[in-house]
C-alpha cells in the first residue's frame, strides 16, 4: 500500500513527472521502514545562478509513530543538483540512513 505522500513544490512548477518520482521514493522508504506513517518532500529552487546553473534543494520529512525525521540537503557547490531528480534521490538517501540509525538504538535499547 502506498504511504501517504505529500510534495511541495517552491519558487518552481510543479512537475507531474518529478511528483510521481517522489512517490516513488517515498514507497521504497515505506518498503524499507513498514512504520512510516507519512511522508513530506518540498522541493526548491533557493537560488537561480544565471552563471553557475539552478541547484535544487530537497526537504524530506518523515512521520512515525512518536517521531519525526527531517532532512536538508543543501545543493552547496554541488553541480549534481542541477538535476531536480538529483537533489531528490540525496535527501532520500539521507532519510534512509537516519532511519537506519533509529533502528539501530532502537535495538539496541530492546537488547
Amino acid at each position: 500500500m502506498p504511504v501517504p505522500t505529500t510534495v511541495n513544490f517552491r519558487d518552481m512548477f510543479p512537475s507531474p513527472s518529478v511528483d510521481a518520482f517522489v512517490r516513488r521514493w517515498a514507497n521504497r522508504l515505506a518498503r524499507f521502514e513498514p512504520r512510516v506513517q507519512h511522508v513530506e518532500v518540498t522541493i526548491d529552487l533557493p537560488h537561480r545562478h544565471h552563471e553557475r546553473g539552478n541547484r535544487f534543494r530537497a526537504q524530506v520529512v518523515v512521520t512515525l509513530p512518536g517521531r519525526e525525521i527531517a532532512v536538508s540537503h543543501e545543493p552547496g557547490d554541488d553541480a549534481a543538483h542541477e538535476d531536480v531528480r538529483v537533489a531528490v534521490r540525496d535527501s532520500f538517501r539521507a532519510a534512509r540512513r537516519q532511519l537506519e540509525d533509529a533502528r539501530r538504538v532502537r535495538a539496541h535499547r530492546a537488547a
